[in-house]
Parts: C-alpha cells; sequence; structure tokens
C-alpha cells in the first residue's frame, strides 16, 4: 500500500514510508540531502505550506498519489496548521483522486512510533521537540487507548532555538549560516569520533576554561571552532530549554504558554526540577526528538537534572522520529491514539415509582472521541436520552457534576459542576460531547425545539486528570 508520513521543518522537509523490512525509512527524491530530506523552498518562511506543496508534488511525479498521508503538525497553534495543511493539499488535487489525509500532532507521531516500538509504557511523558526555529515540550498522558496532551510550551528566540546556535558556531569559523555553511557544520559533526572529541573537550573545558576553552573541536571547512564557543552555545540552548519545561504543567514555574509567565526564570538560573505527576509523584520520563537533539551534550543536560529519557528505537535518529512516527500511522501499523482519553458522565436524576434516584449518566466511553468527529449523545439502548434541566424561572440554574473515569480505574472523578439554564416543562434536551481537531473535548446541550438554537456549550473537559482542576463551576 502506497502511504507516506510528511513532516516539514524549518530547513528540512522530509517524507518516510514503512519499507519491505517493516521498519519506515526516509524516501530520497531528487534534490534531497541525504539523511535530512528535501530543503525548505527559498522564501516559504510565510508559511509551511509552500514547503509541503513542494515535498508531495516530487513524491507523486516519482511515485504517485499515496493512498494514505498523514501529515505531522506542531501542538502549537494546531488547528490554524491543520487548517493550512488541509487547504494546501486539497489545491494540488483539485477534482482529482486525493489520498486519504490525516494529521496527527509532533508528540503524538513521536509517541506512535515509540508505541510501535513497546518503549511508550509509561503514563505521563514529556516530548521534547528540539528544532532548528524552537524547543518545544509537550506534556503527553498515556493511556491504553489514546495519547492526551495536557499542555505544551514553546520558546522560540530571535534568530531560531537550534538555528541560533549553529549561527554563533559558523560566525566564528568566518562562515555564513546559508546552504553551503550548514552542510559544512552538519559534516564536521558528523565524522567518526567528532562526537566523543567534543565530549571530552568539553567536560575539560568545564572545569578549566583557562586552560581548554581556546582547544579546537571542530573543524568546518578548514576553519576551527573551539571548545569555548561550543560551550557558550550549548548554554544558550540548555537555558532556553530549561525554560520551556518550567512552564510545563505542573513545573516550577507553572502554566504552559508561548511567553514568558510572571514568574519565569532567567536563563542560566537553576532549572525547573520535572514536574510533578498524579499523586504529586514527578513525572521523570522525557523523550528528545528534532534535530538539536542530536547534539548529545544537549541531551545529557535533561539526564543530569533528573530527567529519566526514553529510548528511541535502535538507530533512529532523533530528527526523522516524528515523520517515521506518522508513516507508521499511516500504513496502518499503529493507532493514531488521538482520541478523547476518559469516560464522559454527567449527574442526572430519574423518576423512578415517583421518586427521583440519582445516577451517572454515560456519554461516551474512553477512547471513543476522534477529533473533527460527530457528537456522541448520552443513549440508552440505542436511542439518545431525552432530559430536562429544571423548571423556568428558577432563581439559579441546577447544578450538575460532570465526571470523566479513567479506564485504568473504575471511579469517576469530578471535573467540573455546571449550572444549567431552567427550561419549560416540556422541553427536552440531548446532552452529548465531541472532539475538536485540536483534540479539545467540549460538552454541548442540544435542544430539540424547533425553533430553538442548535446547541448550548457547556464548557470543555480536561485533557489531563492529574492537572485539571476538580469540580469547579463553569
Amino acid at each position: 500500500m502506497n502511504s507516506v508520513g510528511i513532516d516539514i521543518g524549518s530547513r528540512y522537509a522530509r517524507i518516510a514510508r514503512v519499507g519491505g523490512q517493516g521498519a519506515p525509512e526516509l524516501i530520497e527524491l531528487p534534490g534531497s540531502v541525504p539523511g535530512e530530506g528535501l530543503p525548505v523552498p527559498a522564501g516559504a518562511g510565510a508559511g509551511r505550506e509552500e514547503a509541503l506543496r513542494a515535498v508531495y508534488s516530487a513524491y507523486r511525479r516519482e511515485h504517485g498519489t499515496p493512498a494514505h498521508m498523514v501529515v505531522v503538525v506542531p501542538q502549537s497553534g494546531h488547528l490554524e496548521h491543520v487548517r493550512r495543511a488541509t487547504a494546501a493539499l486539497a489545491e494540488l488535487h483539485g477534482d482529482g483522486r486525493a489520498p486519504h489525509l490525516r494529521t496527527l500532532s509532533t508528540p503524538r507521531a513521536v509517541l506512535a512510533l515509540l508505541r510501535d516500538a513497546g518503549t511508550a509504557a509509561r503514563s505521563r511523558l514529556a516530548v521534547c521537540d528540539l528544532g532548528a526555529a524552537a524547543a518545544e515540550v509537550s506534556l503527553c498522558v498515556v493511556t491504553a487507548a489514546a495519547v492526551a496532551v495536557a499542555g505544551t510550551s514553546r520558546h522560540a528566540p530571535p534568530g531560531g532555538y537550534g538555528a541560533g546556535s549553529d549561527t554563533a558556531l559558523l560566525a566564528e569559523a568566518g562562515l555564513r549560516d546559508d546552504e553551503a555553511g550548514r552542510p559544512a557544520l552538519a559534516a564536521a559533526r558528523a565524522e567518526d569520533g567528532a562526537a566523543q572529541r567534543l565530549d571530552l573537550a568539553l567536560g575539560r573545558a568545564e572545569a578549566r576554561p583557562d586552560r581548554f576553552d581556546s582547544t579546537t573541536v571542530l573543524r568546518v571547512a578548514g576553519r576551527e571552532i573551539t571548545a569555548g564557543t561550543v560551550r557558550v552555545a550549548l548554554r544558550r540552548l540548555t537555558a532556553g530549554l530549561d525554560l520551556a519545561l518550567s512552564r510545563l504543567p505542573g513545573g516550577a514555574e507553572g502554566a504552559p504558554g508561548d511567553g514568558p509567565s510572571a514568574g519565569a526564570k532567567p536563563p542560566g538560573s537553576t532549572p525547573a526540577a520535572p514536574p510533578a505527576g498524579p499523586g504529586g509523584a514527578p513525572a521523570r520520563h522525557l523523550v528528545a526528538v528534532g534535530g538539536t537533539a542530536r547534539f548529545a551534550p544537549l541531551v545529557r543536560h535533561l539526564a543530569d537534572r533528573g530527567w529519566q529519557l526514553a529510548p528511541l528505537p535502535a538507530g533512529t535518529d532523533p530528527a526523522l522520529a516524528a515523520v517515521f512516527g506518522a508513516s507508521l500511522v499511516a500504513a496502518g501499523r499503529i493507532d493514531p491514539a488521538d482520541r478523547y482519553p476518559y469516560a464522559v458522565c454527567v449527574g442526572a436524576h430519574r423518576t423512578v415509582a415517583g421518586r427521583p434516584e440519582g445516577q451517572e449518566l454515560v456519554i461516551s466511553g474512553a477512547g471513543h472521541l476522534e477529533p473533527g468527529g460527530e457528537t456522541v449523545y448520552a443513549q440508552a439502548a440505542g436511542e439518545r436520552l431525552r432530559v430536562r434541566t429544571g423548571p423556568a424561572g428558577a432563581a439559579a440554574g441546577r447544578p450538575v457534576q460532570v465526571r470523566v473515569r479513567d479506564p485504568r480505574g473504575g471511579a469517576s472523578t469530578p471535573v467540573r459542576t455546571l449550572a444549567l439554564p431552567g427550561a419549560p416543562e416540556e422541553d427536552r434536551f440531548h446532552v452529548g460531547v465531541r472532539l475538536a481537531v485540536d483534540g479539545t473535548a467540549r460538552l454541548v446541550l442540544h435542544p430539540l425545539g424547533p425553533s430553538a438554537p442548535t446547541e448550548f456549550p457547556l464548557g470543555d473537559l480536561p485533557t489531563d486528570l492529574g492537572t485539571d482542576p476538580k469540580g469547579e463551576p463553569s
């Protein structure tokens, strides 16, 4: 079956498939840089769409239209990236035959690779995407049926994250950060023994900077780069990574976000410990991916800070982890696991023999809701249940408790308390939940009257019981 995964980076557009031996492999196309993919076209800085169109068109010229395609999109700004990717590919096909298209966020694509290899057994795991433009960290909750993204933090400094470091290294060598300089730097790093020599020199320079900072550690196009310059670049990378990690849910500095939080630590200060997991236990497991994750001292910094590093499948280049995971999903080897992980219930009362009895009304089972799918309504015996909200004209709405149930435990957990508006005695509603394309679960109330609005939004549901506040009114 002709199925592919595509991942558009800041510098390279990568496309992969599952090969004849059952392992993901990068597809080399005309103009590809071996082991990297197609260079992102010049002028594509306004968006990822031009690069997506370029790599997909190049693939079609060589191999035809695939049957299934999974496109990796960043977790930050997920909805907008999905919309643009879908529109870009639709333009190329017009009314012709198009592949079955699915989008998958970077952390879910990476975890698809780990789940296929059987190394994603931890319930909470941080996916650290270290790229040229940004360091993006997503805290994921892994269950048997789904992977939920509980929060994402992104650090995108001016000049880029990994790109800024490369620019500084090339500048010392008197080279430009361009199509000639970057491959030369990559070639120097890839030389036999280069990583070991760099590690040894950095360790010595850290202990005795006055003596070893001037040691040459890399030769790029015949030019020298010293240990001191690499140490400065490494400090910049670790400070940005620590800042992104500190903004994760449960981290030392609170909620995730794209900008500095009120209490964010300045670069160079003591980094945050791993964020707390359920019951206050640290969620210490992390997988590092992206091109900048090839830099071993940066990844080792994570281990030094108490993170336990989840291994990629043997021999996997961290820059290719996301596109390899996408190719596995496209080929049907592994489920995307992008469904809502919890069962959704609401408290209700049923009149039995003239007496009201409390009960828990199950709206959706765990792992049932799919992103962008139809609203799922509470049912009994194959029919949607008709509910009423309370008497019209009441001074306050009837409080209704919303609960979710983790498939690993029998008891449900209260997560929201809703104040439903009153309605006339004869009015009835359907209560349901749907999962948006970005993975947000939304509870809705659908009135049955012919002149009533389509639905009333009742609020969002949590993606992670370990970090979501319980039972707050909404």
